[in-house]
């Protein structure tokens, strides 16, 4: 499966961006989607989760409330709309795709696939 991630871009604080990735190669039905992001200096950190059908999503806490991950099996595109943003929120986003189990689905060595980033910056 490859998948490429898009719609960064700079921001205000309060300000919204949506993300998206699309898949390739593969069953995209058949796969958790996650996202993840990574800030300048830190580690990697799980920020949102959907299931393969859809049915159930998850959320960092950081971010619960202000972002929404949503998926269109048919379109093979998982999105991630941002609202309200934060400067804390700067950071390259990656979409990746597995089959976790419901004890891993935060973990990134859960994940099979990965799509090359998009950089999202929040100004304040």
């Amino acid at each position: 499966v490859q998948l490429q991630a898009s719609g960064g871009g700079l921001v205000q604080a309060g300000g919204s961006l949506r993300l998206s990735c699309a898949a390739s190669g593969g069953p995209f039905s058949g796969y958790s989607m996650g996202w993840f992001r990574q800030a300048p200096g830190k580690e990697r950190e799980f920020v949102s989760a959907i299931r393969a059908n859809g049915g159930s999503t998850y959320y960092t806490d950081s971010v619960k409330g202000r972002f929404t991950i949503s998926r269109d099996n048919a379109k093979k595109t998982v999105t991630l709309q941002m609202n309200s943003l934060k400067p804390e929120d700067t950071a390259i986003y990656y979409c990746a795709a597995g089959r976790p189990i419901l004890s891993t689905i935060r973990q990134d060595q859960a994940y099979y696939y990965w799509g090359q980033g998009t950089l999202v910056t929040v100004s304040s």
